[in-house]
């Protein structure tokens, strides 16, 4: 079966697209996979800047929610169609797309009523290319009870599970998140902390607009970290937050980082000790998270664009000294690609019908299957060849 996964992140640098195939192999269980084609489509600056306005502290109204709905629907459909040319196909060779679509909230904080809203029309997509779509992936968890996050976990469960190794699957973009997998325990995931997303916005801020990010996280190396500021940061309420626990731009977001760059200002530091000082923050609360709610780690797999900041990296596994620190990359699974691909990996499991929460990160009743559906033009005969297979879940996945 081939599916695109469709991922849009806090950072809203793009919308990345993955095509991947995925086939039930033997020993029965098994569900092998390969990434035919990957790509990211950058955010028009229009369009970026609408979706900022939607963003915590919201100054949108529900009019412009409306309508960035619709054309966040028509970027992700272009990101699809991308990406299935890139890798050699027609959009009818095609069976699934699977959209993560843009969260603009997510409300999961205590005495709030938990609740979240991904936007990019499901219906625009499903028009536009011709197929079947499976979207809105949180609601589900979420009545059941869960914070409806992390859900990549169901990918890494599957893909990095190993039979001796306790590894710590780190996932930094916007936001970070954690997957541990150690033999014999449960699943633990939930999400560390700021991954990326006070440090692209400070960078943002500090050039004027100039930069979105901190390239191979020059600017931090070039930097000097603030301690006493360090300090202050690490005292964050949200650290102390045992799992299960999610978090987005509600806590982490534009305001405060201008906030943090006012007050790294006031105290005298040049800009590089500001991103030096929040690129250990993140390192921190990363290192700090397997430590209070994770167990011994001997290998640490990071994946998103924090895995390309090379101060990032350094800081992390300084803070981790006796864990093996690697890129996704080393694996066979490109770390830029991971979350469109697990998107896909969650779109598959939609489709047929598997559970795909895990409630020990979510902190969900019971396990669910996550998604809806939108049919394309292929969906009579797509839904049959669904029948026609095996109802076992996968147990284990494996790269072709």
């Amino acid at each position: 079966m081939r599916i695109v996964g469709l991922m849009a992140g806090t950072s809203l640098d793009a919308i990345d697209a993955a095509l991947v195939e995925l086939e039930p192999v033997d020993p029965p269980g098994t569900l092998r996979m390969a990434v035919r084609a990957f790509a990211m489509l950058p955010f028009a600056e229009e369009l970026r800047e609408q979706v900022r306005t939607l963003l915590p502290p919201a100054r949108g109204s529900t009019a412009e929610v409306c309508a960035v709905n619709f054309l966040l629907g028509e970027a992700f459909a272009e990101a699809a169609m991308r990406v299935i040319a890139d890798a050699g196909f027609r959009p009818d060779q095609v069976d699934l797309v699977a959209s993560h679509g843009q969260t603009v909230y997510h409300q999961v904080a205590p005495g709030e009523l938990r609740s979240t809203l991904q936007i990019g029309a499901p219906a625009v997509i499903a028009a536009r290319t011709g197929r079947t779509v499976a979207s809105d992936f949180r609601p589900a968890d979420m009545a059941r009870g869960g914070e409806g996050a992390p859900l990549v976990p169901y990918l890494d469960a599957l893909l990095f599970a190993h039979a001796t190794l306790r590894r710590a699957v780190q996932n930094i973009g916007g936001i970070g998140n954690v997957t541990y997998l150690a033999p014999g325990q449960p699943v633990r995931a939930f999400d560390t902390g700021p991954g990326n997303v006070l440090i692209d916005e400070a960078v943002r801020y500090l050039s004027g607009g100039a930069r979105a990010f901190d390239e191979d996280g020059r600017m931090a190396a070039a930097g000097r970290i603030d301690e006493g500021l360090l300090d202050e940061l690490m005292a964050h309420p949200y650290f102390d937050r045992p799992p299960p626990r999610s978090t987005g731009r509600e806590l982490f977001g534009p305001a405060e980082a201008r906030a943090l760059v006012e007050r790294a200002t006031a105290r005298g530091l040049r800009p590089e000790d500001t991103v030096a000082t929040l690129t250990a923050l993140t390192a921190w609360s990363i290192a700090e998270s397997y430590q209070r709610f994770c167990g011994p780690v001997d290998e640490v797999l990071l994946a998103g664009g924090g895995a390309r900041n090379l101060t990032l990296r350094a800081m992390i596994a300084a803070a981790l000294p006796e864990a093996r620190v690697r890129v996704a990359d080393e694996l066979g699974l490109d770390a830029d690609a991971k979350e469109a691909v697990a998107f896909a990996a969650l779109g598959y499991a939609c489709l047929h019908g598997y559970p795909s929460s895990l409630p020990a990160a979510t902190g969900a009743r019971a396990p669910a299957v996550l998604g809806s559906i939108t049919p394309g033009d292929n969906y009579r005969a797509l839904i049959a060849r669904v029948a026609a297979t095996p109802a076992q879940p996968p147990e284990r996945m494996v790269l072709a």
